[in-house]
């Protein structure tokens, strides 16, 4: 599972069973942090997850944005209340690539707005999948 954490809106994008392919999922609207923690926690649950990813605003110079303390706060007290594995995934750049992907797509701006958290969080699972991937391709290649 994915997160593109945002403090009004939650971006959540999940994987197959094989690990494969990163899907969009849901835009969750923020309530208050305990609600949000314990809507994720049950959404883990509930489709097995073990491991999620949660996107980092890093900037261009790799220094922390100043949510990057609230969302790692978020992800922390999801992994130890669900015990699952967590990753925190630069998310750079997804949200203009998200737009570009329903721009391209032929999606309203405005139904846009409703749909760029969840294929941000989805670009997020991609690109954890990806390196994942290549990653293990290159300990087969020694």
């Amino acid at each position: 599972m994915a997160i593109d954490y945002g403090e009004k809106r939650i971006g959540i994008a999940l994987t197959d069973l094989m690990q494969i392919i990163a899907s969009p999922y849901k835009v969750y609207e923020s309530i208050n942090f305990e609600v949000d923690i314990q809507y994720i926690c049950d959404l883990i649950n509930s489709q097995q997850v073990e491991t999620i990813v949660v996107g980092l605003p890093l900037n261009s110079v790799n220094s922390k944005s100043t949510l990057i303390e609230k969302i790692q706060k978020f992800g922390y007290e999801i992994a130890n209340k669900t015990k699952v594995n967590l990753v925190f995934q630069d998310e750079r750049l997804t949200s203009i690539e998200a737009n570009e992907i329903l721009k391209d797509a032929g999606i309203s701006i405005k139904e846009s707005k409703k749909l760029i958290d969840k294929i941000s969080a989805c670009l997020i699972l991609e690109s954890f999948l990806n390196e994942r991937s290549e990653n293990e391709k290159r300990k087969k290649s020694k």
